[in-house]
């Protein structure tokens, strides 16, 4: 019997790197994802905080909506297309099947990107993002949020970008109990670290990797650690089901590291490393908690001690298994891409055909 492939109808909300490379990505492979996993899938809202919303329930031409973003152009600019000054409005008065949440919503308070999560579950949407702070405030939230509605709620490329940690953890791991996880998380302090090793002083470090483009300008929340806090409040609390403030995870970033103190470990046989841990005193997240970012030596036999570069890693303690171990790479819009690629699949194979 002949299936007959609805199209699932994305929303996609956020148009910087992540989400313009997600777009080129499923108008590139559209017959290819609609061969191989049996369904097609159709973008049919476009939004960022420029322009505003815009939706056809038919769906969009991405190619015209990529090349205007490309050339500094409204995306709004199309044919047939409804247009809402915001991205909240414009899912409000429309349909579709999956949200897909690219923002960057900041730290204070992770809006838009909560807000707009909120809604999409609340009316039995799926939801997929790569968005770090709402996940981190409102994970557990949301999660439960996702469960109460019966849809899939996956957040894979907020920590580690396109390597598959949270999956593993929660569905490859499913039936462990967790108890911890260590890891270096951060790719940018990793880079620094390890040219520090290799003889550079911190700045020297910093501005090479500035130059190669693997460092922000203003480098704080990599080099001060607090996207590594908000990866610990990722993990907590959709890993453990443990929802962490900011204030339950103590920081301390790299930028007082000195060459003398990455020689001194060298010289001991250790590693210095911006690590990430995260340990409770019960299973599945109960009882009392530790959660901490701060550089720490780790011996020559850890298998974060050969962790170096843009490489990331979590070993993660899980009866009866033991420690597991996850490596790849940290960073990067084409991986962040393919972590919000990676979920989508996984929810459009979830999804019933239509016959």
């Amino acid at each position: 019997m002949t299936r007959t492939q609805r199209p699932v109808r994305i929303w996609l909300v956020g148009f910087g790197m992540v989400g313009r490379w997600l777009a080129s990505a499923l108008d590139a492979q559209a017959e290819r994802i609609a061969t191989r996993y049996g369904r097609a899938v159709t973008v049919v809202g476009v939004g960022n905080a420029r322009d505003g919303f815009i939706y056809h329930p038919d769906g969009l031409d991405l190619g015209s909506t990529l090349a205007a973003a490309s050339a500094g152009r409204p995306i709004t600019d199309q044919p047939a297309a409804r247009v809402w000054p915001n991205a909240i409005d414009g899912l409000r008065a429309t349909e579709a099947d999956l949200l897909v949440e690219v923002t960057a919503s900041p730290a204070a308070h992770g809006e838009p990107g909560v807000t707009h999560m909120r809604e999409a579950l609340q009316r039995a949407i799926p939801v997929v993002t790569s968005n770090k702070w709402p996940v981190a405030l409102h994970g557990a939230e949301l999660s439960a949020l996702a469960e109460r509605h019966g849809v899939a709620f996956r957040a894979e490329s907020t920590v580690m970008s396109g390597t598959p940690v949270l999956s593993t953890l929660t569905e490859g791991l499913a039936g462990t109990a967790p108890s911890a996880l260590r890891g270096v998380l951060n790719a940018t302090a990793n880079l620094v670290l390890s040219q520090m090793a290799n003889g550079l002083s911190y700045e020297q470090a910093l501005a090479e990797a500035q130059r190669a483009g693997l460092a922000e300008r203003d480098p704080a929340a990599d080099v001060e650690g607090h996207d590594t806090v908000a990866k610990v409040m990722i993990l907590s609390a959709l890993v453990f089901g443990r929802q962490l403030s900011r204030e339950q995870v103590t920081r301390h970033g790299i930028t007082e590291v000195t060459a003398r103190q990455v020689r001194q470990a060298a010289s001991a046989g250790g590693r210095l490393r911006h690590l990430a841990t995260l340990a409770f005193s019960g299973p599945d997240g109960t009882g009392t908690v530790t959660a901490r970012v701060q550089p720490e030596v780790v011996p020559a036999g850890d298998p974060l001690a050969g962790i170096d570069g843009v490489t990331n890693a979590v070993v993660c303690q899980a009866g009866p298994v033991g420690a597991v171990t996850i490596i790849g790479p940290g960073a990067g819009p084409e991986l962040a891409g393919q972590g919000v690629l990676s979920d989508i699949i996984a929810i459009t194979n979830a999804q019933p055909a239509v016959s």
